[in-house]
């Protein structure tokens, strides 16, 4: 309750848009600085804010913020606490209405590439950030450029927690449209390709593989899908495509694929983020040599005490 009322005193003065700004730079401090904050009241802090503040305005602030964030793990952390807040909060539902329009007009866009800028830091933040935002064809283009530096065990952690949202009622929109897996061919292919990163006994691999289980042979727009021997069916369905037609960003069937993209460069966004991915992969290197340096030098110094001790004297 104390949070509360301070929040909404907090908000009060941050009516302005200079005070918003420090604000904002000062709860990013905090969260940087106290772990435990981030953890355990992090979600509180935020929601409100978004209810006090708008959530579009918020997001949009502490996106640019830890775009340059210096410190590559807490912006790592922070993003994945905001993109799962992002996915699950009621009180941002308005915002994934927009998003799910990026493809559509100006103002989904904007905000899609406004996120997108921090959300690289976080490989599970940025497939779930296009699936929030239907740019299906960029999502299964991310999950193929992901390295062996990439799926770890944090990142597996995330993943699963993905798959148990896939299956709320946020993204029915989503399940839906593997009515028509002629017309959601990205879909469908990023879902493949999330289920061949996941362990095959894991919980998340079993209810992710029932899902794609039920998506129909037949699509219900009254195009037939013809199935390969392996059973994937991807490789006709561009076959059996309207003569000049392509298969747009979200995986829908038109003749203008400019247009459907909206104005979005993805081959660039794609290099942003593996570039963005190199600088945490050089960074965790670097940690983990000073780990290890430190260790050997731990070492050293107790095989030289043991060795002054057993000298006689």
């Amino acid at each position: 309750m104390v949070v509360l009322l301070v929040l909404d005193i907090h908000a009060c003065i941050a009516k302005d848009p200079k005070n918003f700004h420090q604000l904002i730079v000062f709860l990013v401090h905090n969260f940087r600085v106290d772990n435990s904050l981030l953890q355990k009241r992090g979600a509180l802090i935020i929601r409100r804010l978004c209810v006090l503040l708008n959530a579009e305005r918020v997001y949009r602030e502490l996106s640019t913020i830890l775009e340059g964030e210096a410190d590559l793990d807490f912006a790592s952390i922070m993003v994945q606490a905001l993109n799962l807040i992002l996915l699950t909060s009621s009180e941002l539902a308005e915002l994934r209405d927009l998003l799910k329009q990026s493809l559509v007009n100006a103002a989904g866009k904007d905000l899609f590439l406004s996120l997108y800028a921090s959300w690289r830091h976080s490989p599970m933040a940025i497939i779930s950030l296009c699936l929030l935002a239907q740019t299906y064809q960029h999502a299964s283009a991310v999950i193929q450029s992901l390295v062996e530096e990439d799926i770890n065990v944090k990142f597996l952690v995330q993943l699963d927690k993905l798959i148990h949202l896939l299956e709320t009622p946020i993204f029915a929109y989503l399940r839906l449209q593997l009515l028509e897996p002629g017309r959601y061919i990205w879909l469908l292919k990023a879902l493949y390709g999330l289920l061949m990163l996941l362990p095959q006994q894991s919980v998340a691999f079993k209810i992710l593989r029932t899902r794609l289980k039920t998506v129909p042979s037949y699509s219900f727009s009254g195009e037939q899908i013809k199935h390969t021997s392996s059973g994937n069916p991807y490789s006709h369905i561009i076959q059996h495509m309207p003569s000049g037609s392509q298969i747009t960003e979200d995986g829908d069937i038109d003749c203008d694929i400019g247009n459907s993209q909206n104005g979005i460069n993805f081959a660039s966004r794609l290099q942003q983020f593996e570039q963005m991915q190199r600088l945490h992969h050089m960074h965790a290197k670097g940690h983990t040599q000073s780990h290890n340096s430190s260790l050997s030098l731990l070492k050293e110094v107790e095989n030289t005490s043991i060795g002054h001790k057993q000298t006689p004297h």
